[in-house]
Formats: C-alpha cells, structure tokens, sequence
C-alpha cells in the first residue's frame, strides 16, 4: 500500500439500495473541492466477471469506460459528479477475483498449496483495492462494497477490509451506510435496524468509523446520542443523510452534515481549504430555476426500469440545465408503439430519443417512432441500436426496401443495410463480441454533429457488435442521408444526419456516459437546443 493513499471503506447495512454510490460520489466531490485528488472504485459481489451479459432488467444500465471495461452503472455517478474518466481497475466482480486466482492456480503460482478463501481471495480483493491507487497517484480512495453486510457474498470483501484496517490502521476508515426507518403508526423513527447492523459488521471484525443514517425524517440530538452511544462511534460522526430531491443536492447536504470534515480528521489530513463549489452550486440553481421546459420521448424497452437508462436520463439533465430548460422525460414502451397509436404516443413531444439495445424485442416500434420523428420534422437522436433503427426505417419507406433489417434480427434479410462487424464474425464467447471503448471519428465540416462539437475530430465510447453496411453507403447519400462521421481507420459509418430534416442525427457510439456536471455532453446540448427550438 503507498504510504501516501489513505483509505475510505463504504459499507451498507440493513437493505440494499440505500444509495452507497450517491454517498460515496458526494464525498469525493467535497474531498475533491478541498483540492485532493480522490478516485472511487465498486466492489461488486457478483459472481459474472462484468454485468456485460446481464439483462439491464436485472443490475440496470451496463456503463462502459474509455478503456472498454463494461462496469457497474455506479462508475457512471463517479464520473458524473467527478469529472474524471474511471477504468477496468475501478470496478471488480467476484467472478473476477476468483478467475483471476483459478487462473493462477493453474499456473502453479502457488507452488502446490491449498487455494483458499482466506487468504488467496482475501488477498486478491486486497491487491486490487490497492492498485486503483497507482503509485500515490491518488490520495484518497474510495471503495464501495457492494450488496449489503450480512450477505453471505459479501463477506470476504468485509474480511479484505478487516485485514487493511488491521494493517494500515492510520490510513483506513469505515464509512457505513443504514437505514433509520420511520414507522407511521408510532409517528417515530427507529434505530434498532442501525444498531442490529452495526453489531453485525462487527461480528466481522470491522468497527465502523462514521455512521450514514438514510432517512425520510430529521435525526434530533437525543437519537444520534443514541446511534453514537449503542454504536460505538463519535457523535460528530452519525451524518444524517436525508432523503434529497435530486443526487446533485446530495454533496451540499454532506457538506451541511460536516462528512468531509470528520473523514479528513479521522484519516489525519489537512483541512486547510474550505471547498471550492462554485460552480456545482451555480449548476444545481440552474436545475432547480430553469427558464423553460420541453417534453423529449425516450423510445425503449426497458422503459419499466429507469436505471436501465440511467446515463441518458443524466445527460438530458445537464443539458437541460446548459439550455436553462427543464427537460421532461416520457418514458415510452417501444413495444407498445405501432402505427394505429403513434400520434397519440408521440404527437406532443418537442424532441424523440430512440435508445439503444439489443435483440427483436421492442424493434418494429422503434423502426415507428423514427418514421415519426422523420415524416413530422421532429428533432431526433438515434443511439447505438436507434441509430440502426433509424437506417433501416430511411432503407424501407424511402429507398423502397421494404425487408431491409439488421442482420441482428433478421439473418436472411435481401437487404442487410446493418451487419456484423468482420472482425466479430469468429468470436463466438458472449463477453468478447463486441466493439468496446473509446474509437476516436472523423465528422463532416458544416454537419449538425460538427456544429455541436464545434470540432471535426472527437473520441467515444462505443458497445455494439452490428455496423452500418457500407455498400449501401451511395444509395443512401443519393436519397438524402448522409454519413457526416466515420471512423478514420477503418471508415466505420459512425454518425448518419438528414440535412433537409431541422434536426435529425442517429450515432453508432454511445454520447451519454461521457456527459458529467461539469461538461454536459455537446450531442445532448444540442438536441435539447434543437427540441426548443421546435417547441417554439
């Protein structure tokens, strides 16, 4: 461990989703304002090696970083809150820690002896933990364990952090996160579920340094004395983490709550600098002030779960807020849109998203809601799977290919205007099929993706294993939709527009896990600019 790297450990108790992302976002970004150069990674106790194959139903949306890792949709809230690109090393699955020592076994690296939970788990979790840290190039880390203490999953990542504590106790702390529910009938708030939680990490070995109470109510004098006394922890430190409008309010509230102050004292470090949040506050006053508003449709199929969209959702607010619009979301079942029902889904709407995803499922509705967006001059963004949507809506109903269709869904299509990428035709393992992380472009002078860049030469993410066909290029320019990006090395169409349309832009890489509070994404800017600008 580097001498200099100190150590934040994020642990929950009493049921999951208590927000452990949200709070460790916020604390970086109070640590970070102060001028410390913090990092955050995820534990997460799952046994798939990413959540590359997870159904978004299941864990939410997968978030890709620049250096293609598919990871934990909470390194999506580090970077936003953040500002600073994450990487494979900030996020860790179970299933990769034991791969990672079957691996090694296999190699005969440990020269014959019994592979065991504790210590060659334990002390991969401990490795991996440490080397997020890079040579001091951090000075603090922040490590949020998945799931919740008391699992039995979890329990060799509370062991690893046992053991660092033991070793390295002036640079570590246990920052754990509760539940004091309010029961209605008693009109009271309960601590007990706290303390029941706190007695089991301790059971573990782990005595938590600072108590986060997720509550709906105000934590008085006489029940934090009671949390700190049963709990074992300074007064100072039981921070009443009320439930907030929105997560961008959630760093001023810990502000208001002293966390960063009793972290810094607790790890010995200088307060020196009050922090600098500036323009954090100037963003959340603009969120909640917004001169205008405007209703943009997001067209998929996993509309049910909000979290399956989450970089999107967060995008469309930074930019609303760089707009000085509140910008309303319609969550729009892309099954449930046909042409007998698509002007009352969608007629109302000053803008249409169409979102990315895989497979038939949901696909013939948003092959409709690009018609729509087209026929009726209604600004469009078309992402990933949506941007393939959008190319074969314009192959059928103006180029007159009437079974165009990806091969994707439709193998023996006449007309295969989307295909699979050459280099992806002989993988066949699941988690190694897809074009993954930053892919630099190459974007057409005087295009609408140009003007919102203002630059010809940009770099995204990318997660997708089907591309445009490229022999269907000339047809398609002739008709009237042109290629206005393509990648310089392997002239991959990246980005297609409709100039006669106010507004029309379909994009194979994915623009929303780069949008962060400090830079809204320019694509998202610009289509709610556009969806304005049709509104009025």
């Amino acid at each position: 461990m580097s001498n200099s790297t100190k150590y934040i450990f994020v642990t929950g108790g009493v049921t999951s989703s208590l927000g452990k992302g949200i709070i460790s976002a916020s604390l970086a970004k109070l640590l970070q304002a102060r001028g410390y150069s913090v990092t955050i990674q995820k534990l997460d106790p799952y046994i798939n090696i990413d959540p590359g194959t997870l159904n978004p139903y299941e864990h939410g949306e997968c978030f890709v970083t620049d250096d293609g890792a598919e990871t934990d949709l909470d390194l999506g809230h580090y970077e936003r809150f953040l500002n600073v690109p994450t990487s494979q090393a900030n996020n860790i699955t179970t299933g990769r820690i034991y791969l990672s020592v079957i691996e090694k076994e296999r190699r005969g690296e440990f020269l014959g002896k019994t592979v065991q939970v504790i210590p060659h788990i334990t002390d991969e979790i401990k490795h991996r933990i440490q080397l997020v840290a890079k040579n001091g190039e951090y000075d603090i880390v922040i490590t949020e364990i998945g799931g919740t203490v008391g699992d039995i999953e979890s329990l060799p990542y509370v062991e690893a952090v046992r053991q660092l504590v033991w070793e390295y106790e002036k640079d570590c702390i246990v920052v754990h996160l509760t539940l004091v529910p309010y029961l209605a009938a008693a009109g009271e708030l309960k601590t007990k579920p706290t303390q029941h939680s706190v007695k089991q990490l301790l059971e573990l070995g782990v005595q938590p340094d600072i108590l986060c109470c997720r509550t709906e109510h105000e934590l008085d004098l006489n029940l934090r004395r009671k949390i700190a006394k049963f709990c074992n922890v300074s007064m100072n430190a039981v921070i009443e983490a009320r439930d907030a409008s929105s997560i961008y309010d959630v760093p001023l509230l810990m502000l208001a709550e002293e966390l960063d102050t009793v972290v810094l004292d607790k790890l010995g470090l200088p307060k020196n600098t009050a922090p600098d949040l500036t323009q954090w506050r100037s963003f959340l006053d603009k969120l909640k002030n917004p001169s205008q508003e405007i209703t943009i449709g997001l067209v998929g199929k996993y509309v049910e779960l909000k979290d399956a969209y989450k970089s999107i959702s967060e995008s469309l607010i930074h930019a609303g807020v760089a707009n000085d619009t509140k910008v309303n979301v319609e969550w729009i079942q892309s099954e449930k849109v046909k042409k007998s029902n698509v002007n009352k889904l969608l007629g109302g709407l000053d803008g249409i998203l169409v979102a990315p995803g895989f497979g038939s499922r949901g696909i013939a509705g948003k092959i409709e809601a690009v018609q729509f967006a087209r026929e009726n001059n209604i600004p469009f963004l078309g992402i990933c799977l949506g941007m393939q949507c959008a190319v074969i809506e314009f192959a059928r109903n103006v180029l007159g290919y009437e079974d165009a269709h990806s091969t994707e869904i439709a193998e023996d299509t006449k007309h295969p205007v989307i295909s699979m990428m050459e280099e992806q035709k002989t993988i066949s393992n699941m988690g190694g099929t897809m074009r993954l992380g930053a892919y630099k472009c190459q974007l057409k002078p005087k295009s609408n993706v140009a003007a919102a860049y203002d630059s010809d030469k940009i770099s995204e993410r990318h997660r997708h294993r089907y591309e445009f066909n490229s022999a269907y290029l000339d047809a398609f320019e002739t008709a009237g939709m042109k290629a206005t990006g393509k990648n310089p090395k392997s002239n991959l169409v990246e980005v297609v527009e409709i100039p006669s349309h106010p507004w029309f832009v379909g994009v194979q890489f994915h623009p929303e896990y780069k949008s962060t509070v400090a830079k809204p994404h320019p694509l998202f800017v610009a289509f709610v600019n556009a969806s304005l600008i049709n509104k009025k």
